[in-house]
């Protein structure tokens, strides 16, 4: 989820001569690195392994009769893998034309897609709880689980501030600028920790240990969240972040 720098040109760029389709498909290129591709298909693989698992389970055991938690996993699982495409259409960017089309996209699937997906989901299951009158934040899962929401809205403020408006509410410029590697860098932290709450949830749960084989929990949610951090880890640039 992290937003990536703000789209002056760095002094490593390659500058891209409008008009001359060589020279930018040359850049383009030379954005990429060897072992990009993999994690790629790493993060892909990944996100089938754990959005197809986690349907499956619940269609396949008669959702109706789930009520409102039959609405938690789903999107849950749906808003995490959206996240880790937010992050892939940031790695790499660093040609000025290609961050700025990277940051339109990472805003349009995290804010466009998968916010609203986490938000629905956490909040139906909230009121599921509610409605039961069962009591909250009592599992290890539903305790990263609410850590991780508020966390998520913290980075998205840092994201939204330091970007939207020039940065102007962190002083724009230099300042606002400053502010995105430590987006980026807890968003690569947060990020582990998203899948880790679904491991728990997933691998553990009272629902999940009576309705899914142990083989398949162990690929949905063991598997699949390994080789998506796996792959987005792989294409980061902690380089870029430049805290020394």
């Amino acid at each position: 989820m992290s937003l990536p720098e703000t789209v002056e040109q760095e002094s490593d760029e390659i500058p891209m001569q409008e008009g001359n389709c060589g020279s930018q498909m040359q850049a383009a290129k030379l954005e990429g690195r060897k072992g990009d591709t993999l994690g790629l298909g790493l993060v892909v693989g990944g996100s089938i392994l754990l959005v197809a698992g986690t349907w499956i389970a619940i269609l396949s055991n008669d959702p109706g009769s789930l009520g409102l938690f039959a609405f938690h996993p789903p999107l849950q699982t749906v808003a995490v893998a959206l996240f880790a495409c937010g992050i892939l259409t940031l790695q790499p960017t660093s040609q000025p034309k290609t961050k700025q089309a990277g940051l339109n996209r990472h805003q349009l699937i995290i804010l466009g897609f998968a916010f609203p997906c986490i938000a629905v989901g956490t909040l139906i299951i909230i009121w599921n709880k509610n409605i039961h009158d069962s009591p909250h934040f009592v599992t290890w899962h539903a305790t990263f689980g609410i850590i991780a929401i508020v966390w998520m809205l913290i980075q998205m403020f840092l994201g939204a501030a330091s970007v939207w408006y020039g940065g102007a509410l962190f002083g724009g410029g230099a300042k606002a600028k400053s502010i995105w590697k430590y987006h980026r860098l807890s968003g690569y932290l947060l990020y582990p920790f998203f899948l880790t709450t679904i491991a728990i949830g997933g691998g553990w749960s009272s629902w999940t240990t009576a309705n899914m084989a142990t083989i398949a929990r162990v690929f949905t949610f063991g598997i699949g969240p390994a080789a998506i951090l796996t792959g987005l880890w792989s294409r980061a640039r902690p380089s870029k972040m430049k805290f020394v």
